[in-house]
């Protein structure tokens, strides 16, 4: 059984501190394997299906949202496992506290020469770079100085795996929130790589035969996203309500602004719980599927992307309606409220999750 009752709560104004989790997180992290949500249990990991993975995800952002971020971003970089070298496999997941932090910007270019490749270039955003052992790049291919194209004449992408002795580490993470996932650029230069280290995300690239590594990238990044936002989100919503009945101690609202608070809250809290009905239940539809007929219908699929849109919708209009009830406490940047608000209006800003559609 996987619980969460370990994390402490006091954990995370020192990792905003310090601008990454702190010993403490990731000694539980490490103890849980959540770095390996989908390593297969044969690689030391949990071999987690996708909706138990999610679930756990959400608890998580619930407890604290840099924690859960960076279990969530660095856990998917672990998915990669299943579209790696088998070797090279089994060589990185043998750490009990591998960790592979990642950005989906294609930063660098790879020129392969005889039997290696040299890689140049820099990445942003990769969550969890200050304890990551290993890093993925995008990178455009050439060999021997050369582009090479793909199939529809666009540059041809693959991702790497890069060793932390291998790449700089670029303070470059400077935003209001999410301050502790320690989402760092990192870049290398010319730096020589064997092929083994070259992988892409693709259904006919798949090295194990697990189901999870057979579910869509975009859809299994829209998920895993989608539920963070939510965890962030339960969490403001329980200190915005604890906020306004505190303030009512002292203030005294009459009857008539009550209830308008609490229908407010009660229509909030609904429309959160019924869209993560629907995006729990459109996720658990496409595992089955898969598990049952080795494939997922586009049906499914577009199913759990709009799910997944409109949850995160409906978690940007609920904060958005609440989050004047919590007074000027709100906007104390000391507080865990103001913490978590800063962090809801980071992490909501993806791009993969912007529009409703």
């Amino acid at each position: 059984m996987i619980s969460t009752e370990q994390i402490n709560t006091d954990w995370a104004p020192k990792a905003e501190k310090t601008g990454s989790l702190t010993p403490e997180m990731l000694d539980l992290i490490y103890h849980e394997k959540w770095f390996k949500l989908f390593v297969p249990i044969e690689l030391r990991g949990l071999g987690l299906t996708l909706p138990d993975a999610l679930y756990l995800e959400e608890k998580i952002a619930r407890l604290d949202a840099s924690m859960g971020w960076t279990v969530t971003l660095c856990a998917g970089a672990g998915w990669f496992v299943g579209f790696l070298d088998e070797k090279l496999s089994r060589e990185i997941f043998a750490d009990p506290k591998v960790c592979l932090a990642g950005s989906g910007f294609v930063g660098g270019k790879a020129n392969r020469k005889g039997d290696h490749y040299e890689i140049s270039g820099s990445w942003t955003y990769a969550s969890g770079a200050l304890h990551a052992t290993h890093f993925t790049a995008n990178c455009e291919m050439l060999e021997d100085g050369k582009a090479l194209l793909d199939a529809n004449g666009k540059p041809l992408v693959k991702a790497f795996i890069l060793k932390k002795e291998e790449v700089e580490i670029l303070d470059g993470w400077s935003y209001m929130g999410m301050i502790a996932t320690g989402s760092h650029a990192f870049k290398t230069e010319n730096l020589k790589v064997p092929h083994n280290r070259v992988f892409e995300i693709l259904p006919e690239k798949v090295t194990r035969t697990e189901s999870i590594y057979r579910y869509p990238f975009l859809q299994f990044a829209e998920a895993t996203l989608a539920v963070n936002i939510l965890g962030i989100t339960q969490h403001l919503q329980r200190l915005i309500s604890d906020t306004f009945w505190k303030r009512h101690e002292f203030r005294k609202y009459d009857q008539k602004h009550l209830g308008y608070f609490q229908k407010l809250e009660k229509s909030c809290a609904s429309k959160l719980e019924i869209a993560r009905m629907k995006f729990y239940e459109a996720v658990e539809i496409s595992w089955q599927e898969l598990e049952i007929n080795g494939k997922i219908s586009n049906k499914s699929l577009r199913s759990v992307s709009k799910s997944s849109r409109k949850l995160t919708q409906i978690c940007r209009e609920i904060n958005s309606k609440m989050h004047p009830f919590a007074g000027l406490e709100a906007a104390k940047t000391h507080t865990e409220l103001n913490r978590v608000w800063r962090d809801f209006n980071t992490v909501s800003q993806h791009a993969l999750l912007i529009f409703p559609f």
